[in-house]
């Protein structure tokens, strides 16, 4: 069966490049249904992009390839496109924009996009293998127990990355990369919890509290909540991407302002009070007592000298904690790293040396911050990769 595109994986990005990529498309996924991560993402209601979308929300090895895609597909061309049809969408907090109804309004929209375009889609079919003829790619796959070869001009690689396996994520993209010669850069789990192997923060599980997060330079101002294994929320899974393994993390438990001048006050109203009393009314009170059995936090407010009050405000604002690990691809919302954008054309998503290979979505070394980011490169490398195919002769 011969075909103009075949693209593997039938995710945002690949639903997205089938849309625009013209002539005869198939998608193929092995998963039972479309847009599987799409529809658990953002609670159900899909955080399908962020209004703040651009390249300084994205890591890569080479920080400026994502500028082509991302500046010709914008978050407004996205925003655009749902608005026309129906979906009725909110902003929740940092510019990341939700369904109001359900994720699977996206998923629907990507699938009428696709048969608008008259692009096909196969489930529930196995990849067996690959090949390049010299003048067109030969895939092998396995569907209804039946095993086929296709054929086609041009081959997509949109099988994502190696985040959340029980979803059926695997290294295939990477697999393929390889046997093409393309190479492919260091991978690991991204917006990911923290794990601390001596269950240091078990007793106070589930306290949520607002922080400044840093590590390697880059810092966050987000939630963060303890957990059984460690820490997670927000501000926790994005230093996550910019953190490596034996270095330690920095926590401002005070972002919105140092409170060494509120402590300083009260000890003159109130000395008599408890400093952990205080502190629980600035700070959770569980973490209070946490932080109790760490630090010296004995005595009444008039007991503590300016000093006193200054090096305690010190290691509040920067409590340096060393973790153990993440929880890996098993709750990773995204992989870091990928196959090697010098490998690829920024504007066509093309491999350089392999004409008719393309690579879009969370399987390029371009991985966004959490908040929408990811759909937005998974929007726009698809769309610069379907535009492309549909303007080759």
């Amino acid at each position: 069966m011969t075909w103009n595109t075949l693209i593997l994986g039938a995710g945002a990005a690949g639903m997205m490049c089938a849309a625009h990529a013209g002539g005869r498309t198939l998608v193929l996924d092995h998963a039972k249904a479309a847009g599987e991560k799409i529809r658990i993402s953002g609670g159900g209601r899909c955080n399908f992009t962020n209004m703040y979308a651009g390249p300084q929300n994205f890591l890569s090895a080479n920080p400026h390839f994502c500028k082509s895609a991302l500046s010709r597909y914008t978050q407004w061309d996205f925003i655009d496109l749902i608005t026309r049809h129906g979906i009725a969408y909110h902003e929740k907090t940092l510019g990341q924009l939700f369904c109001d109804t359900s994720a699977k309004e996206i998923i629907a929209m990507l699938r009428a996009e696709m048969d608008a375009a008259h692009a096909e889609l196969w489930l529930q079919t196995k990849i067996v293998s690959v090949a390049h003829t010299g003048t067109e790619f030969v895939v092998e796959i396995e569907k209804d127990g039946l095993r086929q070869t296709l054929n086609a001009k041009n081959l997509v690689l949109a099988t994502g990355g190696k985040s959340i396996p029980k979803m059926g994520a695997t290294g295939l993209a990477y697999d393929i990369a390889h046997q093409f010669g393309l190479a492919v850069t260091d991978t690991r789990a991204g917006l990911v919890p923290f794990t601390f192997s001596d269950g240091r923060f078990t007793p106070i599980a589930g306290v949520a509290h607002p922080v400044r997060a840093s590590a390697n330079g880059a810092q966050f101002d987000e939630a963060m909540l303890f957990t059984h294994r460690g820490l997670s929320g927000p501000a926790m899974l994005q230093i996550s991407s910019y953190w490596q393994e034996t270095h330690s993390i920095s926590l401002n438990l005070f972002p919105n302002g140092d409170p060494f001048e509120e402590l300083r006050t009260r000890r003159q109203a109130q000395g008599r009070r408890n400093l952990t009393t205080e502190l629980a009314t600035l700070l959770p009170s569980r973490l209070v007592e946490h932080l109790s059995g760490i630090m010296d936090l004995s005595g009444n407010l008039a007991d503590q000298s300016d000093s006193a009050l200054r090096s305690l405000c010190d290691v509040l604002q920067h409590w340096e904690l060393q973790p153990s690990g993440t929880e890996g691809y098993r709750t990773a919302e995204v992989t870091l790293g990928g196959i090697d954008t010098n490998a690829l054309s920024s504007k066509t998503m093309e491999a350089k040396a392999v004409p008719g290979l393309y690579v879009i979505g969370e399987a390029v070394d371009v991985t966004g911050w959490l908040g929408g980011f990811n759909f937005q490169w998974a929007w726009s490398s698809g769309w610069a990769a379907g535009k492309a195919i549909a303007g080759r002769p």
